[in-house]
């Protein structure tokens, strides 16, 4: 950035999710504690849908509110997680590009972030060191409590040396400001587009900002992070996993099939994680499709010891058994 204009390149760290006045290494030493500056991007995000008290609703924009939460959670439990996190499938370089592009729409940051951090989670799970284990630091704080925590910010590239050698990865994780910028873009431009094209619609660009910009991201973050929380308290567990994460329908509806949790801990690369039929893993189902399109291939599948009954716990209520 030596050719950059002083100013420029003070633009650049700022929006760099790389770069750390203290030092990569420095930050991740700091205590664990929840902090108001890194609070404050969260607060905006919730305080932005009171904004529906004035730009109303319609139809159309609460429809494009439950679209884009299925598509995007989609892009979080198909692509970030499944993907990124674990290799239950392989997609060519380019795919693997506009998968990450696509996931930045999410607003949870870059996928080399998101892995690193969820390789950690699995490495450690429910331990002392865990970032975000209720069993540690109690509901809260593995809801949303650890976000806000300067310590959790730095991207452990060590983790992720798989992900880390694609330098087109590494851009869109330091730079992942895109996401929220291309989602404030799109969503009030269609609609204000939908606006000028049929006004009997009722919708217009900051309605559509606010419902699909700012509801359905809310909605769509505390859908992703009951998977931290509630998937440790609530539910029954299948396998013996030595930590505290359960199976649950309901938390399976929310996220697409994330719910059955206790089934990924055992078998974490398996593309599948509802592994009975009965258990709804809408994610699994899309991605077949995107396998029979030839877009991604070689899913992995679930090991046959995962049906074994002696690899079962005797079956118990566990908390609220859903």
């Amino acid at each position: 950035m030596r050719f950059l204009s002083p100013l420029v390149r003070s633009i650049v760290r700022f929006i760099d999710s790389d770069h750390f006045p203290l030092g990569a290494e420095a930050t991740r030493a700091l205590p664990e504690r929840f902090e108001w500056g890194k609070a404050i991007p969260f607060i905006i995000l919730h305080l932005g849908c009171l904004a529906v008290i004035w730009t109303g609703w319609s139809p159309v924009a609460v429809g494009v509110c439950a679209l884009l939460y299925v598509v995007r959670m989609f892009f979080v439990t198909g692509i970030y997680h499944r993907y990124f996190c674990h290799k239950s499938y392989r997609a060519g370089r380019a795919v693997q590009f506009v998968m990450a592009l696509l996931g930045l729409l999410c607003v949870q940051r870059g996928a080399l972030w998101w892995a690193a951090t969820h390789r950690h989670h699995h490495a450690h799970s429910d331990d002392e060191i865990d970032i975000h284990s209720p069993r540690q630091q109690g509901f809260w704080w593995a809801h949303i409590g650890w976000m806000t925590s300067s310590r959790n910010f730095p991207t452990d590239y060590r983790l992720i040396p798989d992900l880390a050698k694609f330098p087109e990865l590494v851009f869109l994780n330091r730079f992942d400001l895109i996401g929220p910028l291309l989602m404030a873009l799109l969503t009030y431009g269609l609609g204000a587009t939908l606006a000028a094209w049929d006004p009997s619609l009722g919708t217009s660009g900051l309605q559509m900002l606010v419902w699909g910009g700012f509801i359905s991201t809310v909605l769509l973050f505390h859908g992703t992070c009951c998977i931290n929380s509630m998937a440790h308290v609530w539910g029954r567990p299948r396998y013996d996993t030595g930590d505290d994460s359960r199976n649950s329908l309901l938390l399976a509806l929310i996220t697409l099939g994330e719910g059955w949790h206790n089934n990924h801990h055992r078998y974490q690369s398996a593309a599948r994680q509802g592994f009975y039929w009965w258990e709804i893993d809408i994610t699994y189902y899309i991605l077949r499709g995107l396998a029979a399109l030839g877009i991604i291939r070689d899913l992995k599948r679930v090991p046959e010891g995962a049906f074994l009954p002696e690899n079962h716990l005797p079956a118990r209520r566990s908390h609220a058994g859903v």
